[in-house]
């Protein structure tokens, strides 16, 4: 059933945080946790399309998340490779556009073949984007950006160092969720969140679902979103409504 909700954002981004300590909770290997957390991940797709959120971006590998155990990294490049395979046509179905935000030049073949392709497949979609975070860095993100200003010899201002970032199909997050209990941002969206509001969800990523995502939502709806301005200047006048 689809959730009406007065104020929703149009792009949430979250750290999918908790997956190894919910899994360590219940004695299994971290990997189970990692697979549990793919199930909420497909959970909240559904759950942001019902809220009519626009976008959604997931953090779901840094860059630092190489200096893991071999074997955790192992397993989880294995669980991307076969939801790329088990994943991608639903998703399609659904209206849902997938990107895959991050540096791919260490990447197996295998995984880089199936982020084209399945970008490919999903490209004309627009029921809701889904920017997959693989890889990916926020300080990553703003070397490249201007060190691709540099080489195309294109002076580095706020506007175009925005054009260059890897979201730059993007709006920026109107809210950025972390999950886990954590409140960092973990070099997540370091240049994109400057103006973002923040949620810090005490459920371990596998347990976020339709009650965790409305909080927020909620939480949300009752900031004051001034940019800068002071908040007489954002109350609206007689008749005139300010979004959020």
């Amino acid at each position: 059933m689809t959730t009406k909700m007065t104020v929703v954002p149009s792009h949430i981004a979250i750290v999918m945080d908790g997956n190894g300590r919910w899994a360590k909770k219940r004695f299994m290997p971290r990997l189970a946790g990692h697979k549990q957390g793919l199930e909420a991940l497909r959970r909240c797709v559904h759950l942001c399309i019902e809220r009519g959120v626009r976008v959604l971006t997931v953090f779901a590998f840094s860059s630092e998340n190489w200096n893991r155990p071999e074997d955790e990294v192992s397993g989880l490049m294995n669980l991307l490779a076969g939801a790329l395979t088990k994943e991608v046509p639903s998703l399609h179905a659904e209206g849902v556009q997938l990107r895959f935000v991050g540096e791919r030049a260490n990447l197996s073949e295998k995984v880089r073949n199936g982020f084209a392709q399945a970008e490919a497949l999903t490209a004309g979609n627009d029921c809701l984007v889904l920017n997959i975070c693989f890889n990916y860095g926020g300080r990553w993100d703003i070397v490249q950006a201007a060190a691709r200003l540099a080489q195309e010899g294109k002076p580095i201002t706020e506007s175009s160092l925005s054009a260059a970032m890897a979201l730059a199909h993007v709006p920026d997050p109107d809210l950025v969720i972390r999950t886990g209990a954590e409140t960092r941002i973990s070099n997540f969206l370091l240049w994109q969140s400057a103006y973002s509001e923040f949620y810090f969800s005490s459920a371990l990523w596998p347990d976020f679902g339709a009650e965790q995502l409305d909080a927020a939502i909620a939480d949300f709806a009752q900031r004051e979103r001034r940019f800068g301005k002071t908040s007489e200047q954002i109350t609206p006048t007689s008749g005139e409504q300010v979004s959020a």
